[in-house]
C-alpha cells in the first residue's frame, strides 16, 4: 500500500509538471546547457580524438589531458569529465541490468574505476600543434570545434566566420570553445553554490521553526542582520577583501562566498513551512513518543517540505549563475585564463558595438541558463500546488 501511494504521488506530480509548456521549455534549456558542458572535450578540443600515424599506430592524444586537465580549475574539469564517462555507462547499465542490487554494485564499481583514472592522472604540458601534424599522418579525427579553450588560434577580436563560427576573444582564442567551457563554470557554481546555501538555510530555518523560543529569537535576529546588507554588495566586499589577502579567486572560493551569502531567503521560507508543519498531529505524536528533535526534523519534517525546498533550490541555481557572471564581469569572480561568461563579456567593455560577438553569445547563454532554471522552478511550484491543477 505504501509503495502504491508513493508511486501515485510522484506519478501525479510528473503529470502536473508535464502539462506545462513552460516546464518543458525550462527542461530543454537545462539539457541544452548541460550536454555541451559535460561533453565539452568531445565537442571542442585542440587534440585529435583519434589519430592513425603513417606507420599504422593508433593513438588518442586527447585522452591524457582528459584525465589530467591542464587547467587552473582542475577540480571542476575533472568533475565534468568524470560525468562524461560515468553517465553513458550508467544509462547502459540501467537498460541492460534489471536487478537493482546488482546494478548498484556495478555502478559503484564503475564510479570507483573511473575516479581512479582521474586521481592517477598527472598534468603534462603538451605544446604539440596537432592540426599541423594531422596533415602528415594517415588519419586524424578532431572534435567539431578543433580548438581548445586556451589556445591562441586567431586574431584578437576576430569576427565570426567560417574558421571561427563565433569569432575570437581579446587575444585570439576561439570564442565557441570558451563559451562551451564557460558553461561548466556557470553550472558548477550555480548548482554547488545553491547546495551550500540550501544546507545553511535548511539548518537555520528548521532549527528556528522547530525549537522556537530563544533559538528562534537568536537565529532570526542573525538572519535580519544579514538581510540588512544588500547581497551583491556583500559579495563584492567579501571578494575584494579576499583579493587583498592574496587569496586566489578560484571557482571553489566563488562557490563558497555565493553559497554563504545566499541562504537568507531559504531560511525564512523553511522556517515558515516548519512552523506550519510542526503544529500538525503527526509531529506532536512523534514528540509524545519521545522521538529525538533532529530525527523529527530531518526524517519527518524535511520530506514534507521537500517541494518548497526543491523549488527554492531551482531558483537559487539561477541566482547563483547570475551572481557569478556579474562578479566575473566586474573582475571579482572567476579569473582568466579560465573561461567564464562574465569575463568574456567584460572583454567587450571598451567597445561593445565593435566586439558585439563577445557580448551577444555569452549573454545569450546566460539568458538561456537563468530563464531555464526560473521556468523549471515556476513549473515545479505549480506542480506541487494542487490548487492550480
Amino acid at each position: 500500500m505504501e509503495n502504491s501511494e508513493k508511486y501515485s504521488f510522484f506519478h501525479d506530480l510528473y503529470r502536473r509538471f508535464g502539462k506545462s509548456a513552460v516546464a518543458w521549455c525550462g527542461v530543454a534549456g537545462i539539457i541544452f546547457l548541460s550536454i555541451p558542458a559535460i561533453f565539452a572535450p568531445f565537442i571542442a578540443n585542440g587534440r585529435p580524438l583519434l589519430m592513425i600515424s603513417s606507420d599504422g599506430v593508433w593513438s588518442m592524444p586527447f585522452l591524457h589531458s582528459f584525465f589530467a586537465p591542464e587547467s587552473s580549475e582542475v577540480l571542476v574539469e575533472k568533475l565534468f569529465n568524470f560525468l562524461a564517462l560515468y553517465l553513458p555507462v550508467a544509462v547502459v547499465l540501467k537498460r541492460l541490468c534489471r536487478r537493482k542490487k546488482l546494478r548498484r554494485i556495478l555502478l559503484a564499481v564503475t564510479a570507483l574505476l573511473i575516479a581512479a583514472g582521474f586521481f592517477a592522472g598527472v598534468p603534462v604540458m603538451d605544446k604539440q600543434n596537432y592540426r599541423q601534424l594531422a596533415g602528415k599522418e594517415r588519419f586524424a579525427l578532431f572534435a567539431a570545434i578543433p580548438y581548445g579553450p586556451d589556445e591562441i588560434v586567431g586574431e584578437p577580436y576576430e569576427a565570426p566566420g567560417r574558421r571561427h563560427i563565433l569569432g575570437c576573444d581579446d587575444i585570439g582564442r576561439d570564442l565557441a570553445a570558451r563559451v562551451i567551457y564557460g558553461s561548466r563554470v556557470s553550472l558548477a557554481v550555480g548548482v554547488l553554490a545553491a547546495t551550500v546555501a540550501m544546507a545553511i538555510g535548511l539548518t537555520v530555518g528548521m532549527s528556528a521553526g522547530y525549537f522556537r523560543g530563544k533559538m528562534d529569537l537568536l537565529l532570526m535576529r542573525l538572519v535580519e542582520i544579514m538581510q540588512c546588507f544588500p547581497t551583491f554588495l556583500l559579495l563584492l566586499i567579501l571578494m575584494s577583501l579576499l583579493g587583498d589577502y592574496q587569496i586566489a579567486q578560484s571557482i571553489p572560493l566563488v562557490i563558497l562566498v555565493i553559497g554563504c551569502t545566499g541562504w537568507i531567503g531559504v531560511a525564512f521560507l523553511v522556517r515558515g513551512e516548519v512552523l506550519k508543519e510542526s503544529s500538525l498531529a503527526y509531529v506532536k505524536s512523534c514528540v509524545v513518543s519521545g522521538v529525538s528533535p533532529w530525527k523529527i526534523m530531518f526524517k519527518h519534517l524535511l520530506p514534507n517540505i521537500s517541494g518548497t525546498v526543491l523549488i527554492s533550490f531551482t531558483f537559487g541555481v539561477a541566482g547563483a549563475i547570475l551572481s557569478e557572471s556579474s562578479l566575473s564581469f566586474l573582475g571579482f569572480g572567476v579569473q582568466p585564463p579560465t573561461a567564464s561568461w562574465g569575463n568574456l563579456m567584460r572583454q567587450a567593455f571598451d567597445n561593445p558595438m565593435a566586439y558585439w560577438h563577445l557580448t551577444f553569445f555569452p549573454g545569450m547563454m546566460l539568458f538561456i541558463a537563468v530563464m531555464s532554471f526560473n521556468f523549471t522552478g515556476d513549473a515545479l511550484r505549480r506542480a506541487f500546488d494542487v490548487k492550480e491543477d
